[in-house]
């Protein structure tokens, strides 16, 4: 395998531009970056040790001009140990009288230039501009980033291109702007200061009348949209002529703290950005995945949904087409979102039983919770369990107390309790997730409930109070 890639190393004896063997040393490097090893030491050992050091080793024995321009590049783009590595084996191979190639004294030595924000018309996704020369003079090119807020902002693309001119003159003409000075990216903890934005439309303005846009930091977001925030939001969207025909005002006032908690959380603080997208994501994926409606609800959401997209539209001053587009989204999934959503009561389950597990509606936790607090009906020392909350924690204790009541064995100890209580915390909070994700594994190899919550609980007790090594410990189980 080393000596396939050696002879692939060839072609970067041709390349003239540092720009061009940046981007072949990167995509032989990339075919296993971040990839696990096989066998039982995949925990511990990635492939970045087992193949990239391990060429960087192979590379050292052959002197030739492939292997030094192979080093060469790995000295400027591999992992800390590799670059170590590759730089001490090619300095041996120059003192042995190889010569590098004319790029290997420019590779990795860019400067950074201006960066530009090119935005769609409805603020899903963002075309990060990044320019880049070799010693701020030669060889300019262009790093774009493609970052996707439907996808709780993640990079879905990136490419890089030496037609700079083209590309700007491109993003201008998409956004209608004239040819002018771009603007440098606020740092990501500061929100844009002024309307000075070299491309966008819609969304770029929005950003200069939402202090809590995408690119504030997220406690600066956090600390915009407090409760008593969106609590107003929601009742001036109750108050408006798009909100008069929504009959059920209860459903209607949940739905919309539901579509606020969305654009806050999951939008970066947007909650009046309104894209097909969006509302599509929101219907289908979100809702059904992590919250818990009831029925009146559920048959309001759509609605309530058309009603905000048309109000939030007039509140940013979107055009008509725009709202009509994204109307048009919502009305399309109705269909589809009385299908995917399924009600609690389907999987067989009471909903007032439900309700007391999530009282914050977050469907996702359903699970957890019940795996947590198996038993909550029934009687226990005359006391009636159908009344306990197990968001409290006095009824938490009985609960589990409860769950441990055994007519024909001994009562289980204050301290067995309370270390159930500590685990049971945790998995009502899902912290840290991979509590949960470790519970099933267990779960799905046999074991039963309560030698599982005895393998956490104890777990949790040896740890203390270090999450992140708890984690790693979690993750070490079967």
């Amino acid at each position: 395998m080393f000596a396939e890639m050696l002879r692939a190393a060839r072609e970067l004896l041709a390349v003239r531009s540092p720009l061009d063997a940046e981007l072949m040393v990167s995509e032989l490097l990339g075919t296993w970056w971040g990839e696990k090893g096989p066998g039982p030491r995949a925990r511990n050992t990635d492939l970045d040790e087992l193949i990239g050091e391990g060429l960087v080793a192979y590379a050292a024995q052959h002197e030739s001009p492939a292997a030094l321009a192979l080093l060469s590049g790995i000295a400027c783009l591999g992992t800390p140990h590799q670059a170590a590595a590759a730089e001490r084996a090619a300095l041996g191979l120059i003192e042995r009288g190889i010569k590098r190639p004319a790029w290997a004294e420019h590779v990795g030595a860019v400067v950074a230039a201006d960066c530009y924000m090119n935005s769609d018309a409805f603020g899903d996704r963002d075309e990060a501009v990044c320019l880049f020369s070799y010693g701020g003079t030669t060889e300019p090119h262009a790093l774009v980033l493609v970052v996707d807020y439907n996808a709780s902002g993640m990079l879905s693309d990136g490419w890089v291109t030496s037609q700079v001119d083209k590309l700007l003159e491109r993003c201008r003409e998409a956004s209608g702007e004239a040819a002018q000075p771009g603007r440098a990216l606020p740092p990501p903890d500061i929100a844009p200061a002024g309307p000075a934005l070299p491309f966008g439309g819609p969304a770029a303005w929005l950003a200069t009348l939402e202090p809590e846009s995408a690119w504030a930091g997220a406690e600066a977001r956090q600390r915009a949209w407090s409760c008593d925030r969106r609590a107003m939001l929601v009742a001036e969207f109750l108050a408006s002529d798009e909100a008069e025909d929504l009959s059920d005002r209860r459903a209607a006032s949940k739905c919309a703290d539901h579509i606020v908690s969305y654009g806050c959380e999951q939008d970066f603080g947007r909650p009046l950005r309104m894209s097909p997208a969006k509302a599509e994501t929101f219907l289908l994926d979100w809702l059904p995945r992590k919250i818990m409606l009831w029925p009146a609800e559920q048959d309001a959401m759509p609605h309530v949904l058309a009603a905000w997209t048309r109000w939030a539209g007039r509140r940013r001053g979107l055009h008509a087409e725009a709202v009509n587009q994204t109307l048009d989204a919502v009305f399309g999934a109705m269909g589809t979102f009385t299908r995917v959503y399924r009600d609690p009561s389907s999987f067989g389950l009471d909903t007032t039983l439900v309700g007391r597990l999530l009282p914050d509606a977050d469907l996702e936790a359903l699970p957890r919770r019940a795996f947590a607090f198996p038993v909550l009906r029934g009687h226990y020392q005359g006391i009636d369990l159908g009344q306990l909350d197990p968001a409290e924690p006095e009824a938490r204790r009985t609960l589990l107390a409860a769950d441990h009541d055994d007519a024909h064995g001994r009562p289980a100890s204050e301290q067995h309790i309370r270390r159930h209580l500590a685990l049971s915390d945790r998995l009502w909070r899902g912290d840290p997730p991979e509590l949960w994700e470790t519970a099933q594994r267990l779960l799905d190899r046999g074991e039963n409930r309560h030698a599982v919550q005895h393998t956490l609980m104890y777990l949790i007790r040896d740890v203390g109070n270090d999450t992140a090594k708890l984690t790693a410990e979690l993750v070490a189980l079967p």
